[in-house]
């Protein structure tokens, strides 16, 4: 089965407490322990494909009409709370092994060293459209 792990981050946050904003040897370190991480689900035969994502400011939201061109705002709805930093999708053998995967990521080191302990949600993937829907 396929999971995704997503990497939420406060929104409030991102350009104070975001890895931007580290000093360099941390950001090295985290970078270094994502790595290793990903080196590790490799191995594993669980890695699929892992990426960060660019910083919300440089988000677009396109909402089609049905009278003209898509609506295009930028940046993510200013009510909201997190966003999405990054992401991992995994192949796995069961729900438990992503949250222990989910669970480690969370940990992963920040500022100073000290874990994230940042939101990882955790999804299933869907498959197919079932039998029944045609």
């Amino acid at each position: 089965m396929k999971y995704l792990l997503l990497m939420n981050f406060p929104y409030g946050k991102w350009n104070t407490d975001s890895i931007f904003t580290w000093p360099e040897a941390d950001a090295k370190a985290h970078i270094a322990w994502l790595r290793r991480f990903n080196e590790e689900l490799s191995a594993n035969g669980e890695y699929v494909t892992a990426h960060g994502l660019a910083v919300p400011d440089e988000a677009k939201i396109v909402r089609a009409r049905s009278d003209g061109p898509p609506e295009v705002t930028d940046g993510p709805f200013p009510e909201a709370k997190e966003f999405l930093a990054g992401y991992w999708m995994l192949d796995l053998e069961s729900m438990e092994r992503a949250v222990e995967l989910a669970a480690r990521a969370s940990g992963a080191p920040g500022r100073g060293g000290k874990p994230l302990n940042m939101p990882i949600e955790v999804r299933q993937m869907m498959g197919g459209p079932s039998s029944e829907l045609g």
